[in-house]
Parts: structure tokens; sequence; C-alpha cells
């Protein structure tokens, strides 16, 4: 997993409540397993038309927002099925957050084990960021620091559990977190051949 430090990006705003994940990625573009390519999908039927001709309205057919890198969305955010696709999506768009008042629990986690920051903030914060990002403005997320720097002296703090914040620093998946303690499992199947050889 790539490792997370600060992103700094115009953001998008999509001002959807109980965005769900079939709105997210549509169930037809389920059917791979690679977390690669789905970008393009992303939002599919609100990107565009019956033709499949990009709907130029949609915040993220549009110039800066098509190179956003931080998602602000509405109450709800990622509800609807567990698919873990949605954040294949974001992801491979390029979306390394998503800042909303609240969030789907399984999505919220799902966003973490792929290297996604979902950020909760009260409505009147998003609110806040929302008019930066109509405005075409720059913020960045500090994750170290936990700060949202808006271009004033007056940062945005949020919260994020601390195992999930080293995980995203260090960008370890769960496999990376199974390979970290391989030495102590490979010293626990040792002691476990001397204890039970019969079953080697």
């Amino acid at each position: 997993m790539e490792k997370f430090s600060k992103i700094k990006s115009i953001p998008a705003y999509l001002p959807i409540v109980n965005i769900d994940t079939d709105m997210i990625i549509p169930k037809q573009f389920l059917k791979t397993i690679k977390r690669t390519g789905l970008g393009k999908s992303l939002f599919f039927e609100m990107r565009y038309n019956d033709s499949g001709q990009p709907i130029n309205e949609f915040i993220l057919n549009q110039e800066p927002y098509n190179q956003s890198q931080i998602l602000i969305a509405d109450k709800n955010f990622g509800c609807g099925s567990s698919r873990e696709h949605a954040p294949w999506a974001l992801l491979d768009f390029g979306i390394r957050v998503v800042i909303a008042p609240s969030f789907a629990d399984i999505f919220f986690n799902n966003c973490f084990k792929n290297g996604i920051l979902p950020i909760v903030l009260p409505q009147e914060k998003v609110k806040e960021l929302s008019e930066i990002a109509n405005q075409k403005k720059e913020i960045e997320v500090d994750l170290e620091d936990q700060k949202i720097h808006k271009g004033d002296n007056q940062p945005i703090d949020f919260d994020v559990d601390a195992f999930r914040k080293e995980c995203l620093i260090n960008g370890y998946d769960d496999i990376a977190l199974t390979l970290n303690k391989s030495s102590k499992i490979e010293s626990f199947i040792d002691k476990f051949k001397t204890k039970t050889p019969w079953l080697f």
C-alpha cells in the first residue's frame, strides 16, 4: 500500500446525501478482482450518459476536479452493500482522502485497508471546505499532525485512530501487518513442530 503523509489538492465537492457503493461503482464492474482499472468507472451512472459519453456537468468530469485527490461528500457516504471495489475505484481514480460528516461503517473500514483516509468532520466544517472547493483553491491534509490546512492560520483538526494512522503512514495493509510478524510466526511453528512432531 502506498505510504500516506500529506495530500495537497483542489478538492472536489459532491453534495449528495447517502451516496451508496452502487453509485460509487455499479454492480456490472464487480467481476474483476484486480484493484486497478476501476477508476474510469467511478460514479459511472453519474459521469456518463446512455451513450457512454462524459456528462460535462458532473464535477469529476470538469477541470481541475478531474485531478482531485480529495473528495468532499455529504452524510452517510459509502452506505449500501459492503463492496470493497468502492474504495478500489476511488483510489484508482486518484482519490486519497474523503471528507464527510458521516460514513457507513464497512466502507469507512475498507478505506483504511486500501490506503484512503476517511475524515469525519462537523457539517459546518464540511461546508467551509466545500466553499474552498467551489473556489478551486487547494487544501492540504496532513495526517501526521492531523490537520487540514486551507490557506489561513486556522487549520481544521481531525481525529483518526492511532493504529490506522500508523498503517496509513507506513503503507501497511493486512498482508504487510502479517509479514511484520513473520519471525514470531516462524518461532511459533518451530516450537509447535517440536511439541507435535507427528503432525509434520
